[in-house]
């Protein structure tokens, strides 16, 4: 018999929730958890990691006896058989996770008695550094939540999935198990292979080749330290859509080689467009807010390296009446001085230019 998911009301919290998995994910789950009123246990696989989250204000590693919600947020070979694990030792609690693919675990919990109280869960955020003294009850603020349920979900089950979401201040997303893999095999796990890729041909490279390195191969190859064995998991699990863009991209790759070995008018027609694709491309991820994106313009300016400098900087730009899109410093090789790329609405760059230089600055385009 199938156990019925706790009547929750709109927009309501559980009570009680147990988190199981204290890394960096499970722990911010549970800070915010905590900090919204909810009584959270910590469990890990080794219990020294949830003594270390409950530390630092996560929750308790008292034993959980009948919590709401159970977060799964163990490694990803593990999630399938700890979420039902769960489903079974918790009877009357609604179980999601937090697993970058979703397939493995959807085809372990459909058809089983506790699949009407399982909604797949995964939050695009994290951070390079791991671990739960990692963890910030701010992590998952403004970021997109792939809300994944089964078709046995029980509605219930998926409000309360989507209150907790809204409630941790991220924006639930609602995919299917095959959309939501193959979304994140083009948002995430391919990307992460192209910097992977690119950051192994330094390993290699003669030194004096990588002290020209600047802000460009910084941005390419910035994920690739991530845990390897991690993503060996990942990868694995989401290893069909991975390949079907990867096959893509070889094709790519291959006419970019003819193109190169043509060179002349044929290089210049097919490198255009694959350049111009390139440019289309970076057009439709989602600018601040989910917003579309608008055309901007960098404006750099130099900064001495010591402290209140940055500080100063943003006082003059808010009071040059010019808001901010995005902002970047990279540190000038062997000077201790920093370019500070403000990425602002392209017409207002001139204007921002100006008042900055005005102040003092040395802005330029």
């Amino acid at each position: 018999m199938t156990a019925t998911p706790p009547t929750q009301d709109a927009g309501a919290l559980p009570s009680t929730a147990l988190v199981i998995g204290c890394g960096l994910i499970g722990t911010s789950a549970a800070l915010a958890l905590t900090a919204r009123g909810v009584r959270v246990h910590l469990r890990d696989a080794v219990p020294g990691v949830a003594e270390v989250a409950a530390s630092v204000g996560a929750g308790t590693v008292e034993p959980a006896v009948a919590p709401d919600l159970v977060v799964v947020a163990v490694p990803p070979a593990a999630v399938a058989e700890t979420a039902l694990a769960a489903l079974e030792e918790f009877p009357h609690a609604v179980v999601t996770d937090v697993a970058s693919v979703k397939r493995p675990v959807t085809e372990a919990v459909t058809g089983t008695p506790g699949a009407a109280r399982f909604v797949g869960g995964h939050p695009m955020a994290g951070t390079e550094r791991s671990g739960p003294t990692a963890g910030s009850a701010l992590l998952f603020e403004g970021r997109p939540w792939a809300v994944v349920p089964l078709p046995e979900s029980a509605p219930e089950a998926v409000a309360l999935v989507t209150s907790v979401v809204q409630a941790l201040e991220a924006v639930p997303t609602p995919f299917t198990p095959d959309q939501h893999d193959e979304a994140v095999a083009l948002v995430s796990h391919v990307p992460h292979l192209v910097s992977v890729l690119t950051a192994g041909l330094l390993a290699s490279a003669p030194r004096e080749h990588i002290d020209l390195a600047g802000p460009g191969l910084r941005d390419v190859t910035r994920i690739a330290g991530s845990a390897t064995g991690m993503w060996l998991q990942i990868l694995d699990s989401n290893a069909a859509a991975v390949t079907a863009l990867l096959q893509s991209l070889r094709g790519d790759l291959d006419r970019v080689l003819d193109a190169l070995a043509a060179g002349g008018d044929v290089l210049t027609g097919r490198l255009s467009d694959v350049l111009d694709a390139g440019r289309a491309g970076t057009q439709r991820i989602p600018g601040k807010h989910g917003e579309v994106r608008t055309e901007s313009a960098s404006v750099f300016v130099p900064v001495e390296d010591r402290p209140g400098v940055l500080s100063q900087l943003m006082t003059d730009i808010g009071e040059s009446g010019v808001n901010i899109e995005d902002f970047r410093i990279d540190h000038e090789y062997g000077r201790p001085v920093g370019l500070a790329q403000v990425e602002v609405a392209a017409e207002r760059a001139d204007h921002l230019t100006s008042s900055l230089t005005a102040r003092g600055w040395s802005a330029y385009r």
